[in-house]
């Protein structure tokens, strides 16, 4: 059985709704002076989601910020992840609460 491109963007549909409504949550929720800076220099997607096509100029259009992709968006989140894990602070600094998506407590 073929599935079709129109089937899987139907399919993930809400997942990338669900991502650029967390970048837009994000900017709003963010200083103006830092929303200057992504004025800028735009925004840089990386991870998993930074492959799916488009998701660069979905993002343009909803913030009208520059989008980039990252030059190795899978290889960002690992190295950035390992620097995390090893700086106890910045671990703190980034830990989230899943049962209610807010910062943990230090």
């Amino acid at each position: 059985m073929l599935v079709s491109s129109d089937e899987i963007a139907s399919a993930i549909s809400g997942s990338v709704n669900a991502i650029v409504e967390a970048v837009t949550d994000t900017i709003d929720e963010t200083p103006p002076e830092l929303v200057a800076d992504l004025m800028a220099r735009g925004i840089t997607v990386a991870g998993g989601g930074a492959l799916l096509p488009h998701l660069d100029e979905l993002i343009r259009a909803r913030t009208r910020m520059p989008v980039t992709i990252a030059e190795d968006p899978l290889g960002c989140v690992v190295r950035g992840t390992g620097k995390v894990l090893n700086d106890p602070d910045s671990l703190r600094r980034v830990t989230v609460d899943l049962r209610n998506g807010r910062r943990a407590s230090r």
